[in-house]
């Protein structure tokens, strides 16, 4: 780790010649490619040209992301500010949750390889410009509720997953972590854990709350993916999928157990936007989804994946719409005041 942010920018929130709503930054040395310090100073001048209280609360490892989350929305909370994440999905996935629950604004500065949240609420992905963006939208009030996803307890952004996927996740961040960090890394990743892994799991799903009628029953599968974010179905090829997840859904996608070639000709639907054409895929839209192994080792826990991130969970896994908005911020042209 560079040593130049080992004592990372740390400004006090309070600012006696104006009343600018204060800032916490949640910032996350290992996310995307970016160098932290560099970030970090980006961000020192912008928010000193703009005279914006803020704080920039550094996590130079993983294992320091709670730690520094509770106490940016501690603060944030005490003195009516904002609290804002400086990362990838995975980052922004986690901050985001300790401020729904405490009701506070959020922001984002994205800092990630794919950037789907950020992208979906039209802001910048240069640096500069969501700082900018972020000061100028606090400042008028721009926020946009932002419908959220949750697996059982826990919030999502983009999407959730289990199967093949999340192995799909894992196997990708340990190449990254040989080979750099880029969507062209995370692309060949992706490619050799479809030739060489296969998960087969018999799942009872319950639906609920969708354009089709709600019903139960059993299938075998390998992956089940729950979205929530328009620009990535859209990306894929599930465009009426996308409308509906703009208006309140989930959208669910099912692949059955499949042959490495079978696996692959799926992906490469995706790549080109024809995922929905796919005989192989199962997808539809609902606002609530349990899912339960039938397996007696699946039945234990099973690897899940939530905005790129993966941990363990113990079933049934409960898939929903979250039953509040998050309060993004959003640019002046993107958001509505409230």
């Amino acid at each position: 780790m560079n040593n130049s942010i080992a004592q990372a920018p740390s400004h006090s929130a309070e600012n006696p010649t104006n009343d600018f709503p204060p800032l916490f930054i949640v910032l996350n040395a290992g996310s995307g490619a970016k160098d932290a310090a560099t970030v970090a100073n980006a961000l020192e001048k912008i928010f000193h040209e703009a005279e914006q209280p803020y704080e920039l609360l550094l996590c130079q490892r993983g294992d320091d992301l709670p730690e520094m989350t509770r106490k940016a929305v501690g603060q944030a909370a005490q003195r009516n500010g904002v609290v804002a994440a400086a990362g990838g999905d995975g980052t922004i996935r986690f901050v985001a949750q300790e401020v729904l629950a405490a009701g506070l604004p959020f922001g984002v500065v994205p800092l990630g390889t794919f950037n789907y949240f950020a992208r979906d609420n039209g802001i910048p992905q240069d640096v500069e410009l969501a700082a900018k963006a972020l000061i100028a939208g606090m400042r008028a009030g721009s926020e946009r509720g932002v419908q959220v996803g949750q697996l059982n307890d826990e919030v999502f952004l983009v999407n959730a997953s289990l199967g093949l996927y999340p192995q799909l996740l894992a196997d990708r961040e340990e190449f990254k972590q040989q080979h750099g960090r880029s969507r062209i890394v995370a692309k060949v990743a992706a490619f050799l854990t479809l030739l060489k892994r296969d998960i087969k799991m018999l799942l009872r799903i319950e639906h609920s709350g969708g354009q089709q009628q709600s019903g139960e029953e059993v299938l075998p599968a390998s992956t089940i993916f729950v979205g929530n974010n328009a620009i990535q179905l859209e990306a894929i090829g599930l465009e009426p999928e996308s409308e509906h997840v703009q208006n309140g859904q989930l959208a669910i996608i099912a692949l059955p157990p499949m042959s490495a070639t079978e696996r692959v000709a799926v992906a490469f639907h995706g790549m080109i936007g024809l995922l929905g054409k796919s005989q192989n895929v199962t997808h539809f839209t609902c606002r609530q989804l349990v899912v339960e192994p039938l397996s007696r080792r699946h039945k234990r826990s099973v690897k899940v994946a939530m905005d790129g991130e993966v941990s363990r969970m113990v079933p049934p896994l409960t898939f929903r719409v979250g039953p509040k908005p998050l309060r993004l911020i959003v640019p002046l042209s993107k958001g509505s005041e409230t």
